[in-house]
């Protein structure tokens, strides 16, 4: 009895003593992102709630920003002492193979065997210097209805902006004037979601569409019909709105004129 009892303490002290690593080793799995088919700087930043030029640093990726699905990007800020990425302009390319076989004479379609190309997908999109974004954000309602289901919340991480009331179909507008730089349902909670750039530091986020009616790249006029309202990653219609401040959201109805 005495040696049993002595390796089961032995036992429960090599447990406790692995029991920090196995917790280190859960939570370091949320400093990455793998980035899928569709997603962009702007919608992995909305999703972390960081501004996208820091993930853009933190990774050592250059304008204009493009990505490659499975790519593994930092989402969290490095710790202290670690060294800067290497700074790369666009995605890696793989190098075609090099010529095999024996020389051949007359017209052919393939002389050597190449490994095709990684074609890098969702790069933000280009800045156009034709119209220039807006200094300060003059904010309207997104939706003619003005009666909130849900108030944003500082510490609830679920209630990030304010869901609006309304009916399927109804019209969705631009809160200000900007740039669509994400539209897409690559953010499963947010439903059909459009994403605008209003300036430096302003972004705003329209979610659980039914329709939308813009694409990214697309300059919008403070006011214009962007989307249906609908009830896309939700379970009522409403519109889902955010707006973030250098990447951190703010309570929209600090922002929004008063009823």
């Amino acid at each position: 009895m005495h040696s049993l009892a002595t390796q089961l303490i032995r036992r429960w002290l090599l447990l406790s003593s692995l029991l920090p690593a196995v917790l280190l080793t859960g939570c370091g799995a949320h400093m990455h992102h793998v980035v899928e088919p569709g997603e962009t700087l702007y919608s992995i930043g909305f999703l972390y709630g960081y501004d996208y030029r820091k993930i853009a640093q933190w990774n050592g990726i250059r304008p204009p920003y493009g990505l490659n699905a499975g790519q593994v990007l930092r989402v969290v800020p490095p710790e202290v002492g670690t060294p800067p990425p290497k700074v790369r302009s666009k995605p890696p390319v793989r190098k075609p193979a090099p010529v095999v076989g024996p020389a051949r004479e007359g017209p052919r379609a393939v002389d050597r065997a190449e490994t095709p190309a990684v074609t890098p997908i969702a790069p933000l999109p280009v800045k156009r210097t034709d119209v220039a974004l807006p200094k300060n954000p003059q904010w309207r309602w997104p939706v003619k209805s003005r009666k909130v289901l849900e108030t944003f919340s500082v510490n609830d991480p679920g209630r990030k902006g304010i869901n609006l009331a309304g009916q399927r179909g109804n019209p969705v507008h631009a809160a200000a004037a900007g740039r669509v730089v994400y539209a897409g349902s690559g953010l499963v909670r947010y439903g059909q979601l459009i994403i605008i750039k209003h300036n430096e530091k302003y972004l705003s986020a329209y979610a659980h569409n039914d329709k939308l009616r813009v694409k990214e790249g697309d300059v919008i006029r403070a006011g214009q019909r962007i989307a249906d309202m609908g009830s896309s990653g939700a379970q009522r219609p409403m519109l889902h709105f955010e707006i973030r401040r250098n990447g951190k959201p703010v309570n929209p109805l600090r922002y929004l004129p008063q009823r």
